[in-house]
């Protein structure tokens, strides 16, 4: 229980808040200090088809095409805007959008005393202006959205069920207008009760969660309360459970379009870890891919918004266990964990500690859920326990706080700061920035209308904010400093440091003039030791923490630059000193947020905390279109190394490519048309390649044309083929083609490039591999490191996915996960690549054609040695690339009768099997040699017609002749499984295949599980067919401290569906998110953003705004 809140908030001295002027200048208006133009806002899918449009869009002309179409399409007020002819439309400038939040903010902030003086309150108006335009920081998307819409335009709307705080009378009411006070908050948390239908329980969540959504929001909840199936109720029977009622809620989430626009809600599921059903959470996941897997062989979409996904439950939320200190004892000790009752507090069960911890990673491994939040942490930094505990966090992660508890988000741009000539970061400009910022959050929550009671009263008597900051890693590229480096980690300490410090001493600076937030005196003796923890962390002072378990790193002084450390120290110095005198105004301050939709509108590289992604990059073209180019820190990185200019564009041309096929080895204007192309045909192909990855994706019909194919002497049904290649039907070798796709579209990487030396290649690493030759990437624990550096002086946590690549292994997520603890994180997202199944088409290399192309390739030395020294091996890959290369059928019939018909022994093994499909008996016998591999088969059906029935039979005989004469079981199982006719339904008498679409399709299910266990094919995996462990890769590379890579591994295959093959998609994402799913939107690759997805086309976030 809380203790009884104060009557009144603590008033201050009422004098308000002084600022000076450092961006803006006196006696100019703000908006003067940009060059502007207008230009055209096209969003269009990969079809070409215009999504939006819009005309005249006034943006600074340092913005770039990206953030212009943000702008416009999803920021942009596009009704009732007064017009200059006296009418109403949309929002057509930049200096709108930042006047009409500027204004309210200001406008709020006037009304209640924050300023000192009118004229203090005109420059933190021109300050604010000077960073939204300049792009120097922005807010959190519902701000966008929302926020002054009524002060500005007078737009008014009917109310939809918000209460606020009046801060006058401090009496909780409902609002009377949709807009009059905006909902700006981007994150929430609310409880759920064990209850059913009445308010704060089970039902009532959904109502209150839709709530959230519909604004564009984002929530989590902690549903540790809700009894376990099979606990008692008040009537007398059982409940049916928590996860009943998460599916329950997972489909009402995925019902709302979140903001309006994206089909997915944004929500995170949290649950403690001693809950009597914690066992089937950790796995929900786990086993819904499974059923998406056998949707997806069944010939169902694996797009994330098909049929498959659709179909199952656990797709609408991020998931993740709350883990305790107690438990990674346990789990060292080797002891069991105890699973408790919700209703009676006893233990139900006590499982064993080391196998929940295996499900946990395998699940993890699996699929990248449930994530991982460190609950005794998390707590020990609370800075309000008085209050209650904190049980969940917001979809990403970086807000936690008390249930029912809102907050807003703002992000400030460090590239901004950072002087790529000097590299040196403007301490004071940053601070200043900072502190405009934490004032603008807390006006904020002073204007804002909440989704219930409980959350209006508990923002305004706590009043925690959000700030963060983006670009971090593009910064240190710019500076020549390793993401994955000590002093990398020390900068980044120091700057968060210094935002934070500099947050809370302007909380204080408002608690002196406003007063100290409505609980803070109940709070004060555990919110300041909170307060000194951060400052020991400044100075790490490791042995002075109070009050916890694990000490987390601070600052090392040997690594961070003077002026930095000096900064971050006194920030903490005077956040403390002013703390213990007034108070603070807020009881937090600081998040790191994945700042996703507005991390474009800023033009950031990376967002939040993150590393970069890919090194090239698609910039989009104002008359549409993109062309490729280098991320814009790696020529000043390569100049400030000291790379002299004609050595940086030739190792930036290595990287992005000449972009044209003129003067191309191999590949080129005269050798095409020497092999047929027109001059008008060539001229496509050479636009096409500004905006490929690899050549081979421009030479296709959909380039080209089908009559460009036609005439150049290939059929239809050639061309329309999966695996048609027309570089190489043209004749091209494979390392004719691998020549001149590095020339004109690059290697997406810099390992390898002319003049840059091996000591500057970590300097470059991304978050994932880049390009097909990029083997580097910036280990797990490097990203972990990082968030642990800036940990320490954050209120919340740090929203951040921290990558692995696909061979991975479930140790390695163990790893990650105990050293993340052990480091004092408060949370960890995981993310394997490729680890979940809805891979779009997408601009990869299809390594399927990776094949030699001459026996003498094949053989290397072999080819001068005796034919009767061959090992099978050797002349099994010399007929391959034989048949490969001719196009003679008589010649394939020839060699294909070498193959000699392997007869079955006199005496065979085998098994018969009886079952009925759709109620017709049929009964399968199998013969094996003498390895156990299938040999033949007899099919039997009971009391079926006579033609059916020798038909079964003759199938039966062509299959066995099939498998002696060495066709695959692979091949059978793949071409008739699925198909449909009757009869067909429900199986009975097979243990593991429930249903069948067809006789057929029985036959095969039972052979590929039988024979190549294929599990996937059967309904229940028996025990004596169950693969025990974990399907995991075997990797010895453990890749320690440094900035190791990987092996080489296999890239996806192109997809297809059906017999179809579809254009493939445009991958702007720099081919570094192999699984993620297309926009809904625009259709293009998005790109992962915290824990959710954002899309560099059209700015659409997967998840909350």
């Amino acid at each position: 229980m809380s203790k009884a809140a104060s009557t009144k908030t603590p008033k201050g001295t009422g004098k308000g808040l002084r600022f000076q002027r450092y961006f803006s200048r006196e006696g100019k208006n703000v908006y003067d200090l940009f060059t502007y133009e207008k230009r055209s806002s096209v969003i269009r899918n990969p079809a070409g088809d215009a999504v939006f449009e819009m005309n005249d869009v006034e943006v600074p002309a340092s913005w770039s095409q990206v953030a212009t179409d943000i702008l416009a399409q999803k920021y942009f007020r596009k009704a009732g805007v007064p017009q200059p002819d006296g009418s109403t439309g949309s929002e057509k400038s930049i200096k709108q959008v930042a006047h009409r939040m500027a204004n309210c903010w200001k406008d709020w902030g006037m009304r209640y005393g924050y300023f000192a003086s009118k004229e203090d309150a005109e420059i933190f108006y021109d300050e604010l202006v000077y960073t939204i335009v300049g792009q120097l920081a922005a807010p959190n998307s519902p701000q966008w959205f929302n926020t002054g819409l009524h002060t500005s335009y007078g737009i008014t709307g009917k109310p939809q069920g918000h209460y606020f705080v009046d801060p006058e009378t401090e009496e909780l009411k409902k609002s009377t207008s949709a807009y009059e006070r905006p909902q700006p908050h981007a994150c929430f948390i609310l409880s759920v009760n064990d209850d059913l239908v009445n308010d704060g329980g089970i039902m009532d969540l959904w109502v209150r969660e839709a709530r959230i959504f519909k604004y564009g929001s984002g929530v989590g909840t902690n549903f540790s309360q809700i009894r376990g199936e099979n606990e008692r109720l008040s009537g007398g029977g059982y409940s049916s459970g928590l996860m009943s009622f998460l599916k329950i809620g997972d489909r009402a989430a995925g019902a709302i379009k979140s903001g309006g626009t994206t089909r997915r809600a944004a929500k995170m599921v949290c649950l403690d870890l001693d809950h009597p059903e914690i066992e089937g959470f950790v796995n929900w996941k786990v086993e819904e891919e499974k059923k998406v897997a056998a949707l997806i062989a069944a010939g169902y979409s694996s797009d994330y918004e098909g049929e498959a996904y659709r179909t199952v439950a656990g797709q609408n939320s991020n998931n993740s266990v709350r883990i305790p200190n107690s438990f990674f004892r346990a789990l060292e000790q080797g002891k069991s964990w105890d699973l408790i009752g919700r209703t009676n507090g006893k233990v139900m069960k006590s499982i064993s500690a080391e196998k929940l911890w295996q499900d946990i990673a395998f699940a993890a491994w699996a699929c990248a859920d449930p994530g991982v939040q460190y609950d005794t942490t998390i707590n020990e930094w609370h800075t309000c326990p008085e209050g209650g505990r904190i049980n969940a966090s917001n979809p990403c992660s970086e807000y936690m706080f008390l249930d029912n508890t809102a907050c807003n988000l703002a992000s400030i741009n460090l590239a901004h700061f950072f002087n790529p000539e000097t590299l040196t970061f403007d301490v004071k400009g940053f601070e200043h920035a900072c502190r405009i910022w934490t004032t603008v959050l807390e006006i904020s929550v002073l204007m804002a209308q909440f989704p219930s009671k409980e959350v209006a009263q508990l923002s305004y008597d706590y009043r925690t904010l959000g700030l963060g900051y983006a670009n971090l890693g593009s910064m240190l590229m710019v500076a020549g400093i390793p993401y994955d480096s000590d002093k990398a980690r020390a900068i980044g300490g120091a700057i968060t440091a210094i935002m934070t410090g500099t947050a809370y001493a302007t909380s204080a600076e408002m608690a002196k003039e406003l007063g100290a937030f409505k609980r803070y005196e109940d709070n004060k003796l555990h919110m300041m030791r909170v307060m000194r923890n951060h400052r020991y962390a400044a100075y790490n002072a490791t042995d002075a923490y109070e009050g916890l378990e694990i000490a987390p790193p601070g600052i090392d002084q040997k690594y961070c630059p003077d002026y930095l450390l000096s900064a971050a120290c006194n920030a903490w110095d005077k956040a403390v000193e002013l703390g213990e005198k007034y108070g603070y105004r807020n009881a937090q301050t600081t998040v790191i947020a994945p700042t996703g939709t507005i991390g474009l509108v800023m033009d950031c590289d990376t967002t939040g905390i993150e590393p970069d992604f890919a090194l090239v990059k698609f910039k989009k073209l104002s008359g549409g279109g993109y062309f490729k180019i280098i991320n814009q820190a790696v020529p000043t990185a390569l100049k400030n190394l000291g790379y002299k200019e004609h050595e940086i564009e030739t190792i930036i041309n290595y990287a992005k490519g000449a972009a044209t096929l003129k003067g191309a080895p191999h590949i080129n204007f005269d050798t095409l048309k020497a092999k047929g192309f027109t001059q008008s045909e060539i001229e496509k192909l050479d636009k096409a390649v500004i905006a490929a990855f690899e050549i081979g994706f421009v030479f296709n019909q959909w380039t080209l044309g089908e009559e460009c194919l036609q005439r150049l002497g290939f059929k239809a049904e050639k061309y329309n083929a999966p695996d048609f290649n027309l570089l190489r039907a043209l004749g091209f070798t494979r390392q004719q083609i691998t020549e001149a796709n590095e020339y004109v579209c690059g290697t997406m990487t810099l390992e390898g490039a002319p003049y840059l030396k091996e000591e500057h290649y970590p300097i470059f690493d991304c978050a994932n591999k880049c390009g097909s030759k990029g083997q580097r990437y910036i280990h797990a624990h490097g990203h972990i490191k990082m968030m642990a550096a800036a940990q320490p002086f954050l209120s919340g946590a740090i929203s951040k996915t921290i990558n692995l690549p696909n061979e991975a292994t479930v140790e390695e997520i163990k790893d990650c996960y105990e050293l993340s603890w052990k480091l004092a994180l408060k949370a960890n997202a995981l993310y394997r690549d490729g680890c979940k199944l809805s891979q779009p088409l997408s601009t990869k290399s299809d390594t399927k054609d990776d094949k030699l192309d001459s026996v003498e390739e094949v053989l290397g030395e072999a080819a001068n040695v005796k034919l009767s020294d061959l090992t099978p091996e050797q002349v099994l890959e010399a007929a391959r690339a034989i048949l490969e290369k001719s196009t003679d059928t008589t010649f394939k019939r020839q060699l294909s009768s070498v193959v000699v018909k392997k007869h079955m022994p006199s005496k065979r093994r085998g098994y018969t099997q009886k079952a009925a499909v759709g109620g017709q008996t049929i009964y399968v016998r199998t013969g094996e040699y003498e390895d156990g591999t299938l040999g033949e088969i007899f099919v039997d059906m009971h009391k079926e017609g006579a033609t059916f029935r020798s038909l079964m039979n003759c199938f039966a005989i062509a299959v066995s002749v099939g498998l002696q004469y060495g066709v695959p079981l692979e091949e059978f199982v793949d071409k008739f499984t699925f198909t449909r006719f009757e009869p067909s339904g429900m199986v009975s008498g097979h243990d593991n295949i429930k249903s069948a679409t067809s006789i057929i399709d029985y036959i095969f299910r039972m052979l590929g599980y039988d024979y190549l266990q294929r599990t996937d094919l059967v309904h229940v995996v028996t025990e004596q067919k169950a693969v025990l462990g974990n399907p995991q890769m075997h990797d010895e590379d453990v890749n320690p401290q440094e900035n190791e890579f990987a092996p080489e591994t296999l890239q996806p295959e192109t997809k297809t569906v059906g017999d179809k093959q579809y254009k493939p998609v445009l991958d702007i994402s720099g081919g570094a998110q192999s699984d993620a799913p297309a926009c809904t939107n625009c259709g293009h690759i998005m790109v992962r953003s915290g824990t959710c997805y954002k899309c560099l086309n059209c700015g659409t976030q997967g998840g909350c705004s």
